[in-house]
C-alpha cells in the first residue's frame, strides 16, 4: 500500500458509525486484503479489540501483513480475537442453514471477550462468503439478517467481504438481498 493512501483510508474508517454493516465485493486477495488490513490496523491505533473471522489462508496472509503489531500481546489481551471461518460456522449450523440461538450464544460469546475494560469493537467476518461459495444463498442471507439483529442491540461495526467471482449473473435477486443488508458497501479502493 503506497504511504499516501494510508490518509485516504484513516480517514474513510473514521468516518463510520457505531453500527455500521459494510460490504466489499472483491475482485482479488490483493485488493481485499489491503482492505482489511486498514480496517483492523484502523481499529489497533484507536485501542478498539478486533474480531476477525476469516479463512486461514486469510488469516495467514493478514497476520503477515500486520507484523507491525505485537499480536501475540493484543491476543492475550483479547484485543485481536482471530477464528477460523470454517470452524466458528460449524457452531451454529444446523442441517447447512444457521440456527438462530446457537448463533447468538457463539457470537455474542465472542463480542463479551472482545468488549473487555470496555473496549468498542470491529469486526470482520466471512463466513457468509463460505456460505454464498456453497451455493446457500439462503442460509447467506439468513446469516447477514442474524448479523443485523445482533447490530440492533449491541454496539459494534462489522465487515463483510464476497469475492467476486463467486457472483454469477443468475444470482441477481439474492445480490441484491445481500447489498440491502448492509449499511454501506464499499469500493475495491477506499475512495479519497
Amino acid at each position: 500500500m503506497r504511504k499516501d493512501d494510508t490518509a485516504k483510508f484513516a480517514a474513510f474508517w473514521g468516518e463510520m458509525s457505531p453500527c455500521e454493516h459494510l460490504l466489499q465485493i472483491y475482485k482479488d486477495d490483493v485488493e481485499f486484503l489491503d482492505v482489511l488490513e486498514r480496517f483492523i490496523s484502523d481499529g489497533f491505533k484507536k485501542g478498539e479489540s478486533v474480531v476477525v473471522i476469516a479463512t486461514s489462508s486469510h488469516l495467514i496472509a493478514l497476520e503477515k501483513r500486520l507484523a507491525r503489531f505485537d499480536l501475540d500481546k493484543l491476543r492475550a489481551a483479547d484485543q485481536y480475537l482471530p477464528f477460523d471461518a470454517e470452524h466458528t460456522l460449524s457452531t451454529f449450523m444446523v442441517d447447512n442453514w444457521p440456527d438462530d440461538e446457537l448463533f447468538e450464544k457463539s457470537v455474542r460469546a465472542i463480542l463479551e471477550r472482545a468488549r473487555k475494560d470496555g473496549r468498542h469493537v470491529r469486526a470482520f467476518g466471512e463466513m457468509v462468503a463460505l456460505l454464498w461459495a456453497q451455493g446457500h444463498s439462503g442460509a447467506t442471507i439468513r446469516l447477514e439478517f442474524l448479523w443485523n439483529n445482533l447490530l440492533k442491540i449491541q454496539v459494534f461495526q462489522l465487515f463483510c467481504a464476497y469475492p467476486k467471482g463467486g457472483f454469477t449473473e443468475d444470482a441477481t435477486e439474492s445480490i441484491k438481498r445481500i447489498c440491502s443488508e448492509h449499511s454501506r458497501i464499499l469500493p475495491a479502493t477506499i475512495p479519497a
